[in-house]
């Protein structure tokens, strides 16, 4: 069972950073895909980034040139490096990896969510 542990959320003042990090149970490269989403209140949960087996990076709208997915492969680490804050950036943030098997299944492993509040 893959397991995949979120750290680095904490409380931010609007215009400053916060790293996230998602470190997984075995090697990233075995996941077509990871990805964070968030939630936040009143809405479903939204794709923030993601980034392919291959390393190419996609970005939501409103965070694309303010956010940056990244990894380190060795480490087993996706991070989330979040500038620029706004206090519609607080939410629950989750990291997701998603797999497919030889039946063509996928199949999505999440993170426990980890808060991120960006507030004056």
């Amino acid at each position: 069972q893959v397991q995949l542990v979120e750290s680095g959320g904490g409380v931010v003042q609007p215009g400053g950073s916060l790293r996230l990090s998602c470190t997984a149970s075995e090697s990233i490269l075995s996941f077509d895909e990871m990805a964070w989403y968030r939630r936040t209140p009143g809405k479903e949960r939204e794709l923030v980034a993601d980034i392919s087996r291959g390393g190419s990076p996609g970005y939501w709208a409103p965070v694309k040139g303010r956010f940056i997915i990244s990894r380190d492969v060795a480490k087993n680490t996706m991070y989330l490096q979040m500038n620029s804050l706004k206090p519609e950036d607080t939410g629950v943030y989750y990291c997701k990896a998603q797999t497919t098997d030889s039946w063509e299944t996928e199949y999505d492993y999440w993170g426990q969510g980890i808060q991120v509040t960006v507030s004056s």
